[in-house]
């Protein structure tokens, strides 16, 4: 299977997407922003969803068939910034387990650091979400592609709400199969890898560090 380059456009999210930008967004509300923008995405990457059981119920009017989804997919936070998208995904999906990956990229070596890798027990064959707020460089993103797929996982969706044309193009070189789900391609990257225009440092802005 091929990946694809999803761009969710909807007035909503150019809205709320423009509050994130905006260097004078606090903290907490950037906080916010950012989980009401990741609900709706997950909204938008979970629409071809085709894993469900058929349950018969009692409404308070009569009897019914309902869908309701199985196997769900393991939702994994590219930490730290992709805590601030995990908990709108789960509030979504409460019944979907999930995973963490810390790695950042050293800008001294140049290269990804793992500091921490943790999934749920049986994810061999497990559709995977994995959030992380941008694609820039994309070399922490197709590391963490590189571990999760050494699990033979599943598919795999990528939703991420800023991504570089630089950085796409190297998850699909690396890992073709993968579908990336974004708001906007960024113009540029500036040296120090940062999208432009770009929103800043997204887990600075989150979590209020520099």
């Amino acid at each position: 299977m091929k990946g694809r380059y999803i761009e969710i456009d909807h007035p909503l999210l150019k809205h709320k997407l423009g509050l994130l930008r905006d260097k004078e967004t606090t903290s907490a509300r950037f906080r916010e922003v950012t989980k009401q923008i990741s609900g709706l995405m997950v909204y938008e990457v979970m629409r071809d969803w085709d894993q469900f059981d058929r349950l018969s119920i009692e409404t308070p009017i009569c009897k019914t068939e309902i869908d309701r989804i199985t196997n769900p997919p393991v939702v994994v936070s590219v930490l730290r910034a992709g805590n601030g998208m995990l908990d709108a995904i789960l509030t979504m999906m409460p019944f979907a387990p999930a995973g963490f990956i810390g790695i950042y990229r050293d800008k001294f070596i140049k290269n990804t650091v793992e500091y921490y890798f943790k999934l749920p027990a049986d994810v061999k064959g497990k559709d995977i979400l994995i959030c992380d707020p941008l694609i820039a460089t994309a070399d922490t993103m197709v590391a963490a592609l590189d571990r999760l797929k050494n699990y033979e996982v599943g598919r795999i969706k990528v939703i991420s709400i800023l991504a570089s044309k630089e950085g796409v193009e190297k998850v699909h070189h690396f890992h073709p199969d993968v579908d990336i789900y974004s708001l906007s391609t960024e113009a540029e990257l500036t040296e120090e890898g940062y999208l432009v225009p770009g929103l800043g440092d997204a887990g600075d802005r989150l979590f209020k560090t520099k």
